[in-house]
């Protein structure tokens, strides 16, 4: 018996209909580009790491959340009608100290240069990875004094993670040095976003660290483990959060985190947090020595509460022991 041809045809239709219909596989995908490097997460762009020799340093930009709003500042990569024009070094989320061996590697921007402004280059990219859960960015960085000398080696690792409502980076970093290089006692570090301006605390926004301080008198200079910055953009309710590790040297960090939209982590400005000059907050990075840095951020909706940043918190660092 012949079996006709015909028959098969809506089979085939339906099979097709099936895989359309069926929602496509969670995914991180990392694409290497001329100048940056792009994540995206779940089919809808998440970030771009800016690595190009125009860069003084290397910086996250721009920060969305799972609905696509954009959480970072966007100037002064791109104009923005209604956004704040200072602080041109606050660019996107970054890691930079405004103070090694004297060298300023914070404000840093071209338009910033006095010679002691330090740059921070890609070196090389080391890994990139994609992959349904989680994928991954990791590149080697040179810490340049003005006259080109490697001051600091970087290396560094960024996990992006898939999840339905929440955006996660993990940054693993690490630091090198062949000559005694002294991060000074100063407030302009560390680890730092600047936050679209409908989010800081002029406009909407409101920190809350981990013990459940609130505004920028309770936090800033203050050393907590977590700290959430949340607000409402553009109708919805949004926040970040940065976590820093137990690991860390001088866990639990101080917190540099303005009104103004700067979120930062910084374990060396003790003297200016404190209003003590008498305190010296800085550390010397010895060669044959390494310092290592982890951090968690958490793009969210909602504030600190309802997005459960305690439990976050909770369950990365039991993850991450080692």
């Amino acid at each position: 018996m012949r079996l006709r041809a015909v028959s098969l045809l809506p089979l085939a239709a339906l099979g097709a209909a099936i895989i359309l219909a069926t929602p496509a596989v969670a995914q991180v995908k990392v694409t290497q580009g001329s100048d940056r490097i792009m994540v995206d997460v779940d089919g809808k762009p998440f970030t771009a790491l800016f690595t190009s020799a125009s860069a003084t340093k290397p910086y996250l930009h721009p920060l969305r959340a799972a609905s696509g709003k954009i959480v970072s500042r966007v100037w002064p990569m791109e104009e923005k009608e209604g956004e704040a024009k200072d602080h041109i070094h606050h660019r996107g989320l970054w890691f930079s100290h405004g103070d090694v061996n004297g060298v300023d590697f914070w404000a840093n921007d071209t338009s910033q240069q006095k010679g002691k402004q330090g740059t921070i280059r890609t070196k090389r990219i080391t890994g990139l990875k994609s992959g349904k859960k989680e994928g991954s960015v990791s590149a080697a960085f040179e810490w340049l004094t003005p006259a080109g000398k490697v001051l600091v080696n970087e290396a560094r690792t960024m996990t992006f993670h898939s999840h339905p409502t929440l955006r996660i980076v993990d940054f693993d970093i690490t630091l090198t040095s062949t000559e005694p290089a002294k991060f000074g006692d100063t407030k302009e570090g560390t680890f730092a976003l600047r936050l679209a301006a409908p989010l800081d605390g002029k406009h909407t926004g409101k920190m809350t660290s981990s013990t459940g301080a609130v505004g920028e008198k309770a936090v800033w200079g203050k050393a907590f483990p977590w700290v959430d910055y949340a607000g409402t953009l553009e109708g919805e309710a949004l926040g970040v959060a940065i976590l820093d590790h137990p690991s860390n040297p001088k866990h639990p960090t101080y917190w540099h985190s303005r009104d103004y939209g700067l979120f930062a982590a910084n374990i060396f400005g003790e003297r200016d947090f404190f209003r003590d000059k008498t305190r010296d907050g800085s550390l010397t990075l010895k060669p044959g020595e390494t310092w290592r840095f982890r951090y968690r951020v958490v793009v969210h909706p909602g504030d600190a509460a309802s997005a459960g940043i305690a439990k976050v918190y909770e369950e990365w660092v039991k993850k991450t022991k080692k």
